[in-house]
């Protein structure tokens, strides 16, 4: 729309755009989280199984979900956190009150933003009972604990491990990775799954390979990472092609 301009023009000015302030960065791993939000949240059901001094147990635990939002790099991103372990009703005993006021005390550190830590300190719980048999290593090998609750620690450390929060042996995964990993779901529908015994001996081997190959200083020159596996992407035949064996090419 044209406008006629009847006065004599004595000055101007450029409208400069608005600058937005860079948001404050808030990882979204120690965002506190007051208390259990209303309504349905996303849960695993555990069996746990052990064999001890007194013969063998079994427990069933829940341990809850929900996304969590925070800024990184002046970015908003999401992750999933584990917010609540709940031993359920019907199981309550002498014996296992303790079992319920420690996963009171787990979901306060799942709120507060530290449960890797709290976890880990469960598994370094001993008793004078013995040893305590429960799950398998990666190697197929029966596990052995210093108590029923560094037993029942592990075993919450391989349900945070299968959804993707921890690593196999119970460390964090990085704030970033995590990230991916609920892009990933919510790209695919579906969360995040730790490799097979497969897929790690040959990504093992892979690995092996290209540590070999830079010591030729004749191996692939790496031009990006996979958005499926995260692993190395090559150039061949002109397009960028996962490494690590998933398939992914950036040409189709």
């Amino acid at each position: 729309m044209a406008v006629e301009i009847k006065s004599k023009i004595v000055s101007y000015s450029v409208k400069k755009a608005v600058q937005e302030v860079p948001l404050a960065d808030e990882n979204p791993l120690t965002v506190r989280i007051p208390s259990r939000p209303e309504g349905t949240l996303e849960a695993v059901s555990e069996k746990i199984s052990y064999v001890g001094a007194e013969g063998r147990k079994k427990v069933y635990l829940l341990v809850s979900f929900m996304p969590v939002e925070g800024v990184l790099d002046g970015k908003r991103v999401v992750i999933e956190r584990p917010v609540e372990f709940f031993f359920p009703s019907g199981q309550l005993s002498s014996e296992h009150q303790w079992i319920t006021a420690t996963m009171r005390s787990l979901s306060l550190a799942a709120r507060g933003g530290y449960v890797t830590q709290a976890v880990a300190d469960l598994r370094k719980v001993a008793w004078d009972k013995g040893l305590v048999r429960c799950g398998m290593n990666r190697w197929g090998k029966p596990m052995f604990h210093d108590s029923e609750v560094a037993a029942i620690a592990w075993s919450i450390q391989q349900i945070l491990y299968r959804r993707g929060f921890l690593d196999q042996d119970g460390n964090q995964v990085p704030v970033e990775e995590l990230v991916s990993r609920y892009a990933h779901r919510l790209t695919h529908g579906h969360p995040w799954q730790p490799p097979t015994l497969e897929e790690e001996a040959r990504a093992e081997q892979q690995a092996k390979a290209q540590a070999q190959n830079k010591e030729k200083g004749d191996g692939p020159t790496v031009v990006g990472h996979c958005p499926e596996c995260r692993g190395e992407l090559i150039m061949m035949d002109g397009c960028p092609t996962c490494y690590a064996g998933c398939g992914w090419s950036k040409c189709g």
